[in-house]
């Protein structure tokens, strides 16, 4: 490989984990940046989870060092959203291709749509404990449905679900969220390597950047106040909704 390649991987790698793992979408720079190298786009999907993986395992490592990462919550997040993506990719299996497009778009428009009308959506008052009861389990199995249906954007889902519904702050709401992700990305990147479809060494390459990304990523939204990663996470869901309608 050569080595303005493996230079122009890492440096993906570091802005896509940073800004996913600070709200989300980073999968559509590293999409492209993968298929520019000559990557048929499903072996470029498949390559990618190795980049989520890696910046999702590193985010939320950091996070757990930080005190930020709500392990008695583990559980009870990680049982519907994995449930709701295993039925997600059930369906999608049976649907046709044309339809991904339209549900993304819809599903960030919706969400764009959410922060503007309702100005606390996503943004919990200190004093607000979590909702465990069950408008968040079905949230987070709403989140776990689109996620296995359609993948892309699904951190702007998680972070609806964990921020939006269960009133976790937005930095607790991005932990979880990196730990939904990895078990997303590690089931996806089993199938996908049992399939042939990952380019490992540019996928590595990829992943040391995610990973520096991730880890930067972290202390940065941890001195960041609420508004601000606010303001950040809409940004990037209009930029996704942008990106989405000018796909061709």
């Amino acid at each position: 490989m050569e080595a303005w390649l493996i230079a122009l991987l890492i440096a993906t790698g570091i802005v896509s984990g940073f800004i996913n793992t600070l709200a989300g979408g980073g999968s559509m720079l590293t999409l492209p940046v993968l298929m520019i190298t000559g990557m048929p786009a499903d072996v470029a999907n498949g390559t990618n989870r190795l980049a989520v993986l890696a910046q999702s395992a590193t985010g939320a490592f950091e996070f757990d060092r930080a005190g930020r990462l709500d392990r008695a919550a583990w559980l009870s997040v990680l049982g519907p959203t994995v449930l709701g993506a295993g039925i997600g990719a059930l369906a999608a299996a049976f649907t046709p291709v044309a339809l991904l497009k339209p549900v993304l778009l819809s599903t960030m428009i919706v969400i764009a749509g959410l922060m503007v009308v309702n100005p606390s959506f996503m943004q919990p008052r200190p004093e607000e404990t979590p909702n465990q009861g069950w408008a968040g389990l079905a949230a987070l199995f709403a989140a776990g449905l689109y996620g296995g249906f359609i993948q892309a954007g699904v951190g702007f889902i998680l972070l609806a679900a964990l921020s939006g519904v269960m009133q976790y702050d937005l930095v607790r709401g991005n932990a979880l969220k990196t730990l939904c992700t990895g078990i997303f990305s590690l089931v996806a990147l089993v199938i996908f390597a049992w399939q042939g479809q990952v380019a490992w060494i540019a996928g590595l390459m990829l992943a040391m950047g995610s990973a520096i990304g991730a880890f930067i990523s972290v202390k940065v939204s941890l001195n960041l106040s609420g508004r601000a990663l606010k303001t950040i996470l809409f940004i990037m869901v209009s930029l996704t909704c942008l990106a989405a309608f000018l796909e061709p």
